[in-house]
């Protein structure tokens, strides 16, 4: 299942650097872990559990930097599969 634009919008910010985010989006929650730059690199989506973790799916994102190294150059997410803990 590819990421709809307006998730993927959402995930294109900057947040806190090295921390994990939780949110709810479109009826769905989610779990976002940041880079040191506080890009969103690792997402889990689906239903959060009482116990907090997530069951659903995960994504990773590749990201490529141009030279100076904080500008991005292209990124896109991958989807790694079905998840039952976050």
């Amino acid at each position: 299942m590819p990421i709809s634009p307006k998730l993927e919008a959402k995930l294109s910010k900057v947040y806190a650097p090295d921390s994990r985010i939780e949110d709810i989006f479109a009826g769905n929650d989610l779990t976002f872990i940041t880079d040191k730059q506080g890009h969103p690199i690792t997402l889990f989506i689906g239903k959060r559990r009482p116990d907090g973790a997530i069951t659903g799916e995960r994504y990773v994102r590749r990201i490529q930097f141009d030279q100076d190294g904080s500008t991005i150059k292209s990124s896109h997410w991958e989807a790694k599969g079905k998840v039952t803990r976050s």
